[in-house]
């Protein structure tokens, strides 16, 4: 997988939030994109999985030499992120079952999941019952155990306490191969092992869009 951006930029309203934005990510390795609260780390990420449109420049998707149409893309992401919705009516097993019917999951059966999300118990229970670090886990362990080539977390330790950052770290690292993997965080215990950082600040734009 390869994301190709040239001259990114995008804007709300008349405020740009990010512009002239030019990088490649590349298969084998994980990106960071960094920045305070509210700099733009979202919606990068939500640009580069199609959910938003760029307001300017380009972004190309590949893979394997062929290239991916945007509205193809969700083929080949899985993504956890705060602003991403559970289905509450579901128990765990189902959820599981919804989810895998659309992204298969790597070198696991569904059966097996509850277990890696150290929830062996909840799985007859109801995902409206589950604690926030619950539904994180949920999140997580969807996204990384997804074979996809495409892994976007956004602040994926959100909610979760000290054993919870453990398992979000060995569950990535055992996961991330051959995968491009971009994580938007301001907490260094979240992409530590990353092999690139993108400081999302570098590309914020003094000024307004309005013409005259």
């Amino acid at each position: 997988m390869q994301i190709k951006l040239t001259s990114v930029g995008k804007r709300f309203n008349y405020e740009w939030i990010f512009r002239n934005l030019s990088y490649e990510f590349v298969t084998g390795k994980a990106y960071a994109v960094l920045g305070h609260n509210g700099s733009g780390k979202s919606t990068l990420l939500s640009i580069l999985s199609g959910f938003q449109l760029a307001s300017e420049g380009t972004i190309a998707y590949s893979q394997n030499g062929q290239e991916i149409p945007v509205e193809q893309l969700y083929r080949s992401l899985s993504i956890a992120a705060p602003y991403q919705d559970l289905l509450d009516e579901l128990t765990l097993e189902e959820m599981i079952q919804f989810h895998t019917r659309f992204k298969p999951l790597r070198g696991i059966s569904a059966a097996q999941l509850p277990d890696l999300l150290q929830l062996p118990t909840a799985r007859h229970k109801l995902v409206r019952d589950f604690s926030s670090g619950m539904r994180q886990r949920l999140k997580l362990g969807l996204a990384i155990y997804s074979d996809t080539p495409l892994l976007l977390l956004d602040e994926p330790t959100t909610n979760l306490d000290q054993a919870g950052v453990a398992w979000y770290l060995e569950h990535l690292e055992k996961n991330r191969a051959n995968r491009l993997v971009v994580i938007g965080s301001n907490v260094p215990h979240e992409y530590s092992f990353c092999d690139e950082q993108l400081p999302i600040n570098q590309f914020h734009y003094k000024g307004s869009a309005r013409k005259g």
